[in-house]
C-alpha cells in the first residue's frame, strides 16, 4: 500500500506518496528528514540515509512529480521540469533511478522555491 507524505519547502507545501517498493520503504523507514536541497534544473537532490541498488522500476523516463532514489549519490530526486540533460519538457535524470513516489500536487509549484535552502519531507 503507497504511504502518503508531505514535502515541505519554503511557502510550498505538496502532498505525495510512495510506492509499495523495497526502495520506497527504505526512503519511508528514514522520515521524517530536513535538509538542503540541491538543485540541477528543475530538480531537487539531496542525500538521504538510504543505501539501495537499482530495482525493477530503474528508469531514466521521468516525469514532472515523480520522485526518484538515485543510487550512485544516495540521493532523493524529486522532478518537477526539465533537468540540463533534458530535449524536451520531460526531465531526465543524470542516470537511472528508482522510482518511489509522485508528488499528488501540481508539481510546478516547487519551481517558485528554487534557492531554497531548505526541504522537508515528513
Amino acid at each position: 500500500m503507497n504511504k502518503t507524505i508531505k514535502i515541505i519547502i519554503g511557502q510550498t507545501t505538496l502532498q505525495g506518496e510512495l510506492f509499495d517498493s523495497p526502495c520506497a520503504q527504505a526512503v519511508f523507514s528514514c522520515l521524517p528528514f530536513e535538509t538542503r536541497p540541491n538543485i540541477w534544473g528543475d530538480e531537487f537532490y539531496f542525500e538521504i540515509p538510504v543505501k539501495m541498488p537499482l530495482d525493477q522500476s530503474a528508469t531514466k523516463k521521468v516525469k514532472a512529480g515523480d520522485i526518484g532514489y538515485w543510487p550512485p549519490g544516495q540521493a532523493l530526486a524529486i522532478f518537477f521540469g526539465p533537468t540540463p540533460m533534458s530535449t524536451g519538457s520531460d526531465p531526465v535524470p543524470a542516470s537511472e533511478v528508482n522510482l518511489v513516489g509522485r508528488i499528488l500536487d501540481d508539481p510546478v509549484l516547487l519551481k517558485k522555491e528554487k534557492g531554497n535552502r531548505k526541504i522537508k519531507i515528513e
